[in-house]
């Protein structure tokens, strides 16, 4: 009978677990996605169809479909951020990539930029040297990898 009771508390633990694992990982969502407004375009390039653009106050992200890739294969396209006084504060590239097998390709561009609140996409021959934005999130080396995780287990234990 004590063993009964004992296995009772265990699931009885385990399912509070996953209850605040569930509310917290909700709660996480709705709290970062609430700070996120909508931004507008100041384009008319059509073949690009943007399905979600928004920015905080520090960064954003921009994504979206090109369409008709045959037209601008080998392009990029210039994804331009601007404040609400028309100042530039950054310049994003997408490389049109050549696919054979599909007339479409997704694109996402997630930055770090002050105060955006539209942006310019258009189809340029080649990059601008030094003007663009770093992209978030960049890719981490091995040793940083590591060094993050023994940091977390040093925290957690």
């Amino acid at each position: 009978m004590e063993a009964f009771e004992t296995k009772k508390k265990v699931v009885i633990w385990v399912l509070i677990l996953i209850g605040v694992y569930v509310l917290s990982d909700f709660l996480i969502y709705v709290g970062i996605n609430s700070t996120y407004k909508d931004i507008q375009r100041q384009d008319s390039n059509s073949q690009v169809v943007v399905y979600q653009a928004d920015a905080t106050f520090v960064n954003g992200r921009i994504r979206g479909m090109i369409k008709d890739t045959d037209e601008i294969q080998g392009k990029y396209l210039k994804v331009e951020l601007y404040t609400k006084r028309d100042v530039l504060v950054g310049k994003s590239y997408i490389e049109v990539k050549d696919k054979e097998d599909s007339k479409t390709q997704p694109f996402e561009v997630l930055f770090k930029a002050n105060d955006v609140a539209y942006y310019k996409i258009d189809s340029v021959k080649e990059k601008e040297p030094g003007s663009e934005l770093e992209i978030l999130p960049k890719e981490l080396t091995r040793g940083e990898i590591l060094l993050a995780t023994a940091l977390a287990f040093l925290i957690l234990w």
